[in-house]
């Protein structure tokens, strides 16, 4: 199946999906809804050739798990990504027609960065919660600290949502930010608890 091009998030096999499976894919477009990638299966020559006349040319919609995205992160997204860049999408759950992806970007030929941390980083959205991955799991916990200590980063540094406002703009940051240490103590007593 690892040569099957997927052209609809449900035609992704469920094993694929629990296995939190990584794909790859080239960018299409960017929306508000997510990322418009066409999957690129892992091709073997004859086969390949044969398998494109009869697949569809449709594509798949990837949402940045564990991230709400603002709209400046859409206009970022925009600039960021080219039409046809190849990207690699872990797969954490579904939802719909849309796919919930941890997204992994090649930066030079040995570096790659991941989307939805990057994001954070740059204070362009809010950590949310995860879709599609049982919250009493490891890779629930572990990919959630991550996704954490990237919007730490940025509301330290006062990048992006987390810029200094006016007073009452502050008032609701520090608000947030308490909930953000508030969901890493739940993390820790988590982890205390295995």
């Amino acid at each position: 199946r690892q040569t099957t091009k997927f052209t609809s998030a449900l035609d992704i096999p469920v094993e694929f999906v629990e296995k939190n499976v990584k794909l790859r894919g080239k960018i299409r477009h960017v929306t508000e809804k997510g990322l418009e990638v066409e999957h690129v299966p892992i091709s073997i020559p004859f086969l390949t050739a044969l398998q494109r006349k009869w697949q569809s040319n449709s594509l798949l919609l990837i949402r940045l798990a564990g991230v709400e995205l603002t709209p400046s992160a859409v206009v970022w997204l925009q600039k960021e990504l080219k039409p046809s860049q190849m990207i690699w999408f872990q797969l954490l759950g579904r939802q719909d027609l849309a796919l919930e992806c941890l997204v992994l970007v090649n930066k030079g030929r040995i570096l790659s960065t991941c989307l939805n941390e990057e994001i954070l980083r740059e204070g362009l959205g809010r950590t949310a919660r995860i879709e599609g991955l049982r919250h009493d799991s490891r890779l629930y916990w572990k990919l959630h600290k991550r996704l954490l200590r990237a919007e730490l980063k940025a509301a330290r540094k006062n990048k992006g949502i987390w810029k200094e406002e006016s007073s009452p703009g502050k008032m609701r940051d520090r608000v947030s930010i308490s909930k953000l240490m508030q969901t890493l103590k739940q993390f820790a007593n988590w982890l205390r608890s295995y």
